[in-house]
């Protein structure tokens, strides 16, 4: 027989049948941990038998009495479909009253809108920010060219001058062969 199957309680309260008490006899005096397992269970019926016997209470205060039952208003502010509820209402009348405010056939007069007006103030904003937009792209435009302009200029200074030393180069050069040449001919001749 295992521990688990020994039903300690039964046995101790004398709840089983003879038949069934003598294996959980038998089992008691192979097993250490049941042993100890009823003798805890004595002990504890040892002291609850020792208490004396009280009278139960007659009424429990906080389930009978009213003084703990939640107020109308708590009730309704805890519940949410009734809140919802509420919401809904304080919404349809302020439309209502809103509606009786304000009748439907007043019009204030500056309610009325002229489209062609619109539209006009639309296209002079628009040309105005487009002939804004299409100046300060001409005047970069200049100011790139005026740029490039000055430093073609400073080029063509740079290429002039660069013409002018290889003319003056060549010259040089030229004068030299001719030079070479006349004192090779003054030594043959010699």
């Amino acid at each position: 027989m295992s521990c688990s199957s020994v039903d300690l309680k039964a046995y101790l309260l004398e709840d089983l049948a003879p038949v069934e008490r003598a294996p959980v006899a038998k089992h008691l005096e192979a097993c250490q941990e049941c042993r100890e397992e009823l003798e805890r269970l004595n002990v504890t019926r040892a002291a609850l038998l020792s208490l004396e016997e009280q009278e139960a209470p007659q009424r429990i205060a906080f389930v009978s009495d009213k003084v703990f039952e939640p107020r109308w208003w708590q009730t309704i502010w805890h519940s949410g479909p009734v809140m919802g509820f509420a919401s809904a209402g304080v919404l349809a009348v302020a439309i209502l009253v809103h509606a009786f405010a304000h009748p439907a056939g007043t019009v204030a007069p500056s309610a009325t809108v002229d489209v062609a007006q619109i539209e006009q103030r639309i296209e002079r904003e628009v040309n105005a920010r487009l002939d804004a937009a299409v100046a300060k792209t001409v005047a970069d435009t200049e100011t790139r060219q005026a740029a490039l302009s000055k430093q073609l200029d400073s080029a063509e200074l740079d290429l002039a001058a660069a013409q002018q030393t290889i003319r003056y180069y060549n010259q040089q050069m030229g004068r030299m062969i001719v030079a070479s040449s006349s004192s090779g001919q003054e030594r043959q001749a010699q």
